[in-house]
């Protein structure tokens, strides 16, 4: 059964599907920024309990912090 609910899931696997497929011809420092902002918006959405405020948020500071960790 097709549900509202089921859209952020399948737009979840594209963007993952399509991000694995980008990192082929990064650079270290761009698969860390990748990685920091993957994590930080797993985290910021955990953290506020699924608000987009708060996924966006936590991507923004995981890119900057790995973006730094890597230079």
């Amino acid at each position: 059964m097709f549900t509202i609910q089921s859209i952020p899931r399948g737009l979840a696997a594209s963007a993952i599907l399509f991000g694995l497929l980008a990192c082929a011809n990064m650079t270290e420092q761009e698969k860390g920024t990748a990685i920091g902002a993957g994590a930080g918006a797993v985290g910021g959405a955990i953290l506020t309990g699924g608000s987009a405020i708060g996924t966006i948020g936590g991507a923004a500071v995981g890119g900057v912090i790995g973006h730094e960790i890597n230079k």
